[in-house]
């Protein structure tokens, strides 16, 4: 649990019940866990310091969670979300993953199940799990019209400007720069990823992929720097003459 300990966790539900429920289960994991009862408590804590995740219903009467993930996207762009959604439907849940949250799970939420997500993400976001044979960690990968730093997990362009990249972006990322010209299965993306037992991200490839594209791609709606290999995965070419 000692790494568990190191780890803030803020956990955002209107309804008390629930929250301290999960509040409470997560502090026996060995978590720091703060509890805000809506959007309005989470905007004052994030302006004051940076959780290490956030667990966020989606639900809420005041303030939807979808506005609230495109809130923390803004203004803490590499802390990763894990969605808690009860009658949200697919399409919200969608519309949340492209907006850059890492996860989500059903309300209401198996605890083990959240525990499991939470340490699965925590991971991703550290950057564990890299393959053997990985690129040096020092080294800034070109990836269509932007860089990679994969020591600083930021995305830049030729005028070095920062642009925003999620968690499971950088994940994806890469592990396109480390596999040039190879093709990537959704199984294989999973285990470069370490993402094996988040469920909801073997089924949001696509959609981040998506995101990935219209960040990286000289024109988004043909790829030409990761592109589709029907019924077998992606593929990235680093030198556009290759293709």
């Amino acid at each position: 649990m000692s790494q568990a300990a190191s780890h803030k966790i803020v956990v955002v539900d209107d309804e008390a019940e629930a929250r301290e429920m999960i509040g409470d289960y997560l502090k026996l994991q060995g978590f720091t866990v703060t509890l805000c009862d809506g959007g309005p408590s989470l905007r004052a804590l994030v302006k004051k310091e940076t959780p290490d995740l956030v667990v966020l219903d989606l639900n809420m009467p005041e303030e939807d969670g979808l506005s609230l993930v495109r809130f923390l996207k803004q203004e803490k762009p590499r802390v990763p979300i894990i969605m808690l959604t009860a009658t949200a439907s697919p399409i919200d849940r969608v519309v949340g993953l492209e907006l850059g949250a890492d996860d989500y799970l059903a309300k209401p939420a198996e605890l083990r199940e959240l525990l499991a997500r939470i340490r699965s993400v925590l991971r991703r976001s550290a950057g564990g799990g890299s393959p053997s044979g990985a690129a040096n960690p020092g080294e800034t990968v070109k990836i269509g019209t932007k860089w990679l730093d994969l020591a600083g997990r930021t995305l830049r362009d030729e005028n070095g400007k920062e642009h925003a990249l999620t968690n499971s972006e950088f994940t994806l990322l890469k592990a396109f720069a480390d596999h040039p010209k190879r093709v990537l299965s959704r199984e294989r993306l999973l285990d470069l990823a370490n993402a094996r037992d988040a469920d909801a991200f073997d089924r949001a490839i696509d959609v981040r992929i998506t995101r990935i594209r219209k960040k990286i791609e000289p024109d988004p709606s043909n790829p030409r720097v990761i592109r589709t290999v029907r019924g077998a995965g992606y593929v990235f070419s680093p030198d556009e003459k290759d293709i």
